[in-house]
């Protein structure tokens, strides 16, 4: 991808999964990348993987002091960011009827509030230097109802809106956009399946597969870099079309 070269990129929930994955992927553009997580295995484990990583930060993005202190050490590292993937996130599977008040607090903590408190951060800074990348995780879960995951939809419908907002305010000096991904194949996620439990989720999708971890990197790849120089503002899904038809396509 064109002028990702040098780019200074710091990846929350970085230590696993689509975070992983982007964090190899920048560095094989060449650029500098931190990143930031709050599992101390995780970041020891992916500074293993990927020795090549300016450095590895510990923070829970959903308490603002220590996402600062972080964004700091970042700048301090790296000499500033210029791209920030934000896409640490959780989720927790249960019935509308059984979500308690202290699980719904704690999904919007992490997934909603986190995502504001970074990407108010970055693009403060962005905004000072004159530039920068912002892109957000969302999810076809934000875009579309699905059942057990009432709090995490919400969430993610959030960012979703969140992200166009930003976009709005922060043209021309600094673009924002968000990847809603469908069903994508981490390790975690493969080990909660039985081989017929992800053979049954593939027939619903077009494709016939869960995405690679690599294939969203891909896209963050693209739209941090020169070539969508002139992309702000919007929500790419990479579901396999899983999202593209209604009852009749299932």
């Amino acid at each position: 991808m064109r002028g990702l070269e040098s780019k200074r990129v710091l990846i929350t929930g970085g230590a696993s999964g689509i975070g992983a994955a982007t964090a190899a992927r920048f560095l094989e553009e060449g650029s500098s990348v931190c990143v930031l997580d709050r599992d101390a295995k995780g970041r020891e484990q992916i500074q293993k993987q990927l020795p090549k990583l300016a450095g590895t930060l510990a923070a829970d993005v959903s308490k603002l002091k220590e996402v600062q202190s972080a964004f700091d050490d970042a700048v301090r590292i790296m000499g500033g960011v210029d791209v920030l993937i934000n896409n640490a996130g959780i989720s927790i599977r249960h019935d509308f009827l059984k979500i308690t008040p202290e699980e719904w607090d704690k999904v919007l903590a992490v997934n909603l509030t986190g995502v504001f408190y970074m990407a108010q951060i970055a693009a403060r800074h962005m905004w000072d230097r004159g530039s920068g990348v912002i892109l957000q995780t969302a999810s076809t879960n934000g875009l579309v109802g699905q059942p057990y995951y009432a709090d995490y939809n919400a969430t993610k419908a959030g960012v979703i809106e969140l992200t166009k907002s930003m976009a709005l305010e922060l043209a021309p000096r600094v673009r924002v956009c968000a990847v809603a991904p469908g069903y994508v194949l981490t390790p975690m996620q493969r080990a909660e399946y039985t081989d017929a439990m992800l053979e049954e989720v593939n027939r619903k999708i077009p494709l016939r597969r869960h995405a690679k971890p690599e294939e969203i990197a891909a896209l963050f790849a693209f739209l941090a870099s020169d070539d969508a120089a002139y992309i702000t503002g919007q929500v790419y899904t990479i579901d396999g079309a899983e999202t593209a038809g209604g009852l009749a396509s299932r």
